[in-house]
């Protein structure tokens, strides 16, 4: 069956990687970024929408909406654009899509308070505590609304070739640093965007009615600790000259969470791709391109 894919957010991490998982497929492909379409504008966001459409030809249309306003402390000073962005415009992809197409919409761990001590399950009670979160909570709700063949995939931890992330950071302050502090009471699932690419492929070509929520990272869970010591360890660096402190010596305008680990169980019971553990990933992720 052939399908036609339109991705937001190309230029991201998680966008390069879609484009990557989906390279030599022989669907069509469409990649857009902010130059081309506007999450801030309800009228660019559904003309864009709506002229992809017209021109499918293929058995199946699927958006996956890998864009976001992701600049979670400056979302505490201007939440009124990041609800735009994560809030209103999948709502609006949704409603454009409903009946005609899946879309494939990535959400967060930040919409849960980070206070359990058990990995968050699909149908967990959100309870967002910063602006971020409660925008991305947001996009949740108004693609539920929508109704129509729609998925909310939350994630975590998303590490990848492109642009800016925690791994990333890590290798260039190894080179630059004796020492570097970590918070250490920090507790997720670090995810390559490789991986996560690949499982919203999968997911978008998935027969038959999806899961409204799921939840994809990495297998496992770390400290921001433990994964700052596993980069430099992959770089052939001693990891004791990563140093253990704690969030309270890192204060941020934005409240992170404490624990975000995500229960993937529904998303293992769909038949999607296994999920492998994260110190696997970060292994490939390292080999393939973080040392450059």
């Amino acid at each position: 069956m052939s399908t036609a894919w339109f991705l937001t957010g190309s230029r991201g991490q998680l966008g390069h990687d879609l484009q990557l998982a989906l390279a030599g497929s022989g669907d069509d492909v469409t990649a857009v970024g902010r130059a081309e379409v506007d999450l801030t504008d309800e009228s660019s966001v559904r003309g864009a929408v709506r002229s992809w459409l017209a021109g499918v030809t293929a058995d199946r249309a699927v958006v996956v909406n890998a864009a976001a306003y992701t600049a979670v402390d400056a979302a505490e000073d201007d939440e009124a654009t990041a609800l735009v962005v994560n809030g209103h415009a999948p709502g609006w992809l949704a409603q454009e899509l409903a009946g005609r197409g899946r879309l494939v919409h990535v959400s967060t761990d930040y919409v849960f308070d980070g206070a359990a001590t058990e990995p968050y399950p699909v149908d967990a009670l959100p309870a967002p505590r910063s602006a971020y979160g409660r925008t991305k909570l947001a996009g949740e709700r108004a693609v539920a609304a929508a109704g129509g063949d729609a998925a909310v995939v939350r994630t975590a931890w998303v590490h990848g070739r492109h642009g800016g992330n925690f791994v990333r950071t890590m290798a260039a302050l190894e080179r630059s640093r004796d020492t570097v502090s970590v918070v250490a009471d920090q507790v997720g699932s670090p995810t390559w965007s490789a991986d996560l690419a690949d499982g919203l492929v999968a997911l978008g070509r998935a027969e038959g009615p999806v899961p409204p929520v799921l939840h994809c990272t990495n297998a496992g869970q770390v400290s921001w600790f433990g994964l700052a010591q596993a980069v430099f360890a992959e770089l052939g660096a001693d990891p004791a000259r990563v140093l253990p402190t704690t969030s309270a010596a890192f204060v941020r305008p934005a409240p992170r969470p404490a624990f975000s680990v995500l229960d993937g169980s529904a998303w293992d019971t769909a038949g999607l791709p296994a999920r492998r553990d994260w110190r696997a990933a970060l292994h490939e992720a390292m080999t393939e391109g973080y040392r450059d």
